[in-house]
């Protein structure tokens, strides 16, 4: 059986928390109830970063891995993007169209997208190669015309994972 692709995956995760999310609003408040969802997704993105950090080539992550994970993002279309620079050291792109913040608005949870997407973006690195870092300083989800993703492979730290 051959996996989802992420954005359906994303799609069905976001018919459950939805609901769950406006419960939460509603006993605890928006805020409480965002940091929450939060601090949930960004465990989730560690963990499942360490889970293909597990499948890296020989149990040890790169770069040029890294890049090649983004092809799971990417299919069916779920996101547009103009590659910038991409090497051993350097991931830099700009999304131009991005079917994840599209959905979630469709759904009526455009205000809580970024949480349920963007913030697993450079948490998922935590947990797949710490030695990788993004930097982004806007998204379309929160209003940008594109998102910029600049992913930096620090040379001072150890190599990937053993």
């Amino acid at each position: 059986m051959t996996d989802l692709p992420t954005l359906t995956k994303r799609r069905l995760q976001a018919q459950v928390i939805g609901p769950i999310f406006a419960e939460m609003v509603a006993e605890i408040g928006e805020e409480k109830a965002a940091a929450i969802l939060d601090k949930a997704i960004r465990k989730a993105a560690i963990a499942e970063g360490r889970e293909f950090a597990g499948k890296a080539p020989g149990g040890v992550t790169s770069m040029a891995d890294f890049i090649r994970l983004y092809d799971l993002w990417t299919a069916d279309g779920a996101l547009e993007m103009k590659v910038l620079e991409a090497n051993d050291e350097r991931f830099d792109f700009d999304i131009t169209r991005c079917r994840y913040a599209e959905t979630y608005k469709e759904m009526g949870l455009g205000k809580i997208g970024h949480l349920l997407s963007c913030n697993r973006d450079g948490t998922f690195c935590e947990g797949y190669d710490p030695n990788i870092t993004l930097e982004r300083k806007q998204t379309i989800m929160q209003g940008a015309k594109c998102c910029t993703f600049r992913y930096t492979y620090r040379k001072d730290s150890e190599p990937g994972r053993q």
